[in-house]
């Protein structure tokens, strides 16, 4: 693998990302850049397309299998037979939540402050008069603690993301794996913030179901997102979407009895999205070059950097937790008494500087390549005066 320096990357590495030079990137919690070599693979994709149409349609399968490898070793799958290629976050949460046999009276725990597709799936099960209890992450004091706390014997299914997308917080997923799996409990987690930024164990953490889009920190498209199940539960989950490529024998046709993949690829209805896959595998090859441990080194690195200058700045109040251990590639900040936000946001956009307004703060979001003099860049436009 390729060794990188902290705060910095190799020029080969460097070379990959061909931003404007007056576009400061600090938004990959949002949609990431893509690579050079993701650029290069839609397009020879696109011009093999138009050329000869789909004649090397065994080798798109082929790459789809390389893809659910690549995959398998980020999270540390047991198999390849545990990775379902699906078209978001979204849609594997929802083949969980409509595919778990649901009791009257049973309760689902998660985070008040999850994003949107980890709340509102869960909430959409009162039709069956399934529970969701809320906590406040944000005046926890032990998160995980208050999870477990809101847990009885009703409780199916804690919901949880592997970080915070608004304000970054990591959370430990082996205290609560190891928790669930000590009573009956399942475990789903919501990796997009976690995947391709910082290390990830399925096996480790116990999770029974894990979700994530390739569009964030695995500098892919939108459109193609992993869906990790638990090979013992595969058969639990009560399919809702049916077609030719979710089947046992994908390619018998003429066939006329038929059964469902034995492989998570039954969660797949239909055709795949080819153009995705190519892109996806050739943005986590460079995550794979490049050694997640080191990315992740550099991430946590530029994490470090804009806590540091946030938390010396009397004019802004960091909102991502400090402690290094629940640190994540987010760091979200707000300015003090007296500082416009509105006003703020908008000078870092008149500077190039590209991030989201989330958790009520600003959120940067910067990647492993991401270069430190970017970093003081958008840090100089926060110390402005007004």
């Amino acid at each position: 693998m390729t060794s990188i320096q902290s705060h910095s990357a190799t020029p080969a590495i460097a070379a990959e990302f061909s931003l404007d030079d007056d576009v400061i990137y600090l938004n990959h919690a949002a949609v990431a850049v893509w690579p050079r070599r993701t650029v290069e693979a839609v397009r020879r994709f696109a011009e093999e397309n138009g050329r000869q149409g789909a004649r090397g349609y065994p080798q798109w399968l082929e790459m789809e299998r390389v893809l659910r490898g690549r995959l398998a070793r980020l999270i540390n799958a047991p198999s390849i037979d545990d990775i379902a290629l699906l078209k978001s976050t979204s849609e594997a949460l929802s083949i969980v939540a409509y595919g778990l046999d649901w009791r009257s009276g049973d309760n689902i725990v998660t985070y008040a402050q999850e994003f949107p597709s980890n709340r509102v799936v869960w909430e959409s099960l009162a039709v069956h008069e399934v529970e969701v209890r809320l906590v406040d992450l944000y005046a926890a004091e032990d998160p995980e603690g208050e999870l477990v706390a809101r847990c009885d014997s009703r409780t199916r299914l804690i919901a949880v993301s592997s970080v915070q997308y608004a304000r970054g917080m990591r959370m430990d997923l082996d205290r609560l794996g190891a928790f669930c799996r000590a009573n009956g409990i399942l475990l789903c987690v919501d990796a997009i913030q976690s995947l391709g930024a910082l290390p990830f164990d399925v096996q480790a953490c116990q999770a029974d179901f894990v979700a994530a889009d390739g569009h964030k920190w695995m500098l892919g498209p939108e459109g193609i997102a992993l869906f990790y199940c638990r090979a013992e539960l595969r058969d639990q989950l009560r399919l809702s979407q049916f077609g030719w490529h979710m089947l046992e024998h994908p390619g018998d046709y003429e066939r006329t009895g038929w059964e469902p993949a034995t492989s998570a690829r039954r969660f797949e209805c239909g055709s795949p999205n080819m153009l995705g896959i190519h892109a996806l595998d050739a943005s986590l090859s460079l995550l794979q070059e490049v050694g997640l441990e080191a990315a992740s080194r550099n991430i946590l690195g530029n994490t470090s950097f804009l806590i540091d200058f946030i938390e010396s700045s009397p004019a802004l109040e960091l909102l991502s937790p400090r402690e290094p251990s629940r640190r994540s590639g987010i760091v979200t900040f707000r300015g003090t008494a007296g500082v416009d936000h509105t006003g703020l946001f908008q000078a870092l956009g008149q500077a190039g500087v590209v991030c989201a307004s989330r958790g009520g703060g600003i959120r940067f979001s910067p990647h492993f390549y991401t270069p430190r003099r970017d970093l003081e860049r958008a840090c100089a436009v926060l110390s402005q005066p007004e």
